[in-house]
C-alpha cells in the first residue's frame, strides 16, 4: 500500500499496486508547498506513517500535542478558542526519507510536527487552508486509520 497526495488537486489517492482504493479531498496548507521550520508550508517528497494516534477515540476528540484533551470539539468550543488549530479524531504522524529535503535539519518533516489529521466537518476540504498538515474530514480520517498501517509510504507532490 501507498498514499500518494497532491497538494496542487488537493487529493489524497491510497493504492494497492495499481488500483485505487480511496480518494479523498484534503485540505493542505495555506501558505504552499515547503520543507523550512516555521514555513507552515506542506513538505513535499518521499515520507512514511511513522506513528498513528487516536486508536478508539470517539469523533471529534480534540488532541494537543498528540495527546487527548478530554474535549470534543463543537462550534461553541471554536468560539472560546478561535486562535486553535483544530487536529481532531485520529492523527498518522509523518517522517521525511529524504535527507536534506524532508529528514534532519531544518527541514525534518517530523520535528515539524506534520500530520495527516480529522478537522472540524464544517472545514472546507479540496482547498489549502493548514499550517503546514494534511487534514481530512472526520469519517475520511476514520476510515484512512482502519485502513494504512505504521510503516505505510506516502508521496507528497504538487
Amino acid at each position: 500500500m501507498r498514499i500518494e497526495v497532491s497538494i496542487g488537486s488537493q487529493r489524497m489517492q491510497v493504492f494497492e499496486g495499481q488500483k485505487c482504493l480511496r480518494d479523498y479531498p484534503v485540505s493542505t496548507a495555506k501558505n504552499g508547498a515547503g520543507e523550512l521550520q516555521g514555513s507552515e508550508k506542506t513538505p513535499r517528497g518521499r515520507h512514511l506513517i511513522r506513528a498513528k494516534v487516536g486508536q478508539g477515540s470517539i469523533p471529534n476528540t480534540v488532541f494537543i500535542g498528540r495527546r487527548p484533551t478530554g474535549e470534543i470539539y463543537t462550534p461553541e468550543l471554536r468560539k472560546r478558542y478561535p486562535q486553535r488549530d483544530w487536529i481532531l479524531t485520529r492523527i498518522f504522524w509523518l517522517s521525511g526519507l529524504e535527507v536534506g529535503k524532508n529528514r534532519l535539519g531544518p527541514v525534518d518533516t517530523m520535528r515539524r510536527y506534520i500530520y495527516i489529521h480529522g478537522s472540524p466537518d464544517d472545514v472546507r476540504m479540496g482547498t489549502p487552508g493548514s499550517r503546514g498538515c494534511i487534514r481530512l474530514h472526520n469519517d475520511d480520517v476514520i476510515d484512512l486509520y482502519e485502513l494504512i498501517p505504521v510503516g505505510t509510504p506516502i508521496i507528497i507532490s504538487e
